[in-house]
């Protein structure tokens, strides 16, 4: 089976685009999944955060997944199109990564190394 993953691609300051890529899936796999797919084999500069270690309770793969709010690690690939964008309202990064951490509980590594 075939699928398409159209991701807006960019980062601050930067014109945003969508890029497509084809892979080839297996019924089950998840979307996650396809993107690490495009990353080790298209297009290893693709951002994207996921920490599956967590047994899928991080959270860090949250994305809009065909226009709503989900986890690309639980959302079945599927045949045809599936859009990825980053989540809006969030400070973007890069890709499909934002900010999630709020400003005052990020880490300041300016101030924090580490001496306590």
């Amino acid at each position: 089976m075939r699928a398409v993953l159209a991701i807006q691609r960019g980062g601050p300051g930067q014109a945003s685009r969508v890029d497509s890529f084809e892979v080839e899936f297996e019924p089950g796999q998840s979307v996650l999944d396809g993107l690490r797919l495009v990353r080790r084999d298209q297009d290893p500069s693709l951002a994207f955060r996921f920490s599956c270690i967590n047994a899928n309770a991080c959270k860090e793969c949250m994305m809009l997944i065909d226009g709503a709010v989900d986890y690309a690690c639980t959302v079945r690939l599927k045949e045809g199109v599936t859009t990825l964008s980053p989540l809006p309202k969030k400070a973007l990064l890069r890709d499909l990564v934002t900010e999630i951490a709020p400003p005052d509980e990020r880490l300041d590594r300016a101030t924090n190394n580490g001496a306590g």
